[in-house]
């Protein structure tokens, strides 16, 4: 009695849908985002870079003149 069971029946005809290829927009705007972080990055860059060199330059303008013994290594 407990070996006789009813059959288990799976359904093998309903197959999913198949999934898309990954088209030619995907990977073109793919690329298009990474250029534009790149572009904010260097921007980014170019900009905290100039505040440093504004800082350093202000810095070496109020600088008092030294001794001719010293030199100023300017790093």
């Amino acid at each position: 009695m407990l070996i006789q069971q009813d059959p288990i029946i799976i359904g093998v005809v309903d197959q999913p849908e198949a999934a898309r290829d990954i088209s030619l927009d995907v990977v073109l705007g793919m690329f298009s985002m990474a250029g534009v972080l790149l572009l904010c990055a260097a921007l980014g860059g170019l900009v905290v870079g100039a505040i440093f060199v504004a800082i350093r330059r202000a810095r070496d303008a109020k600088a008092q003149p030294t001794d001719s013994d010293h030199v100023r290594l300017r790093l």
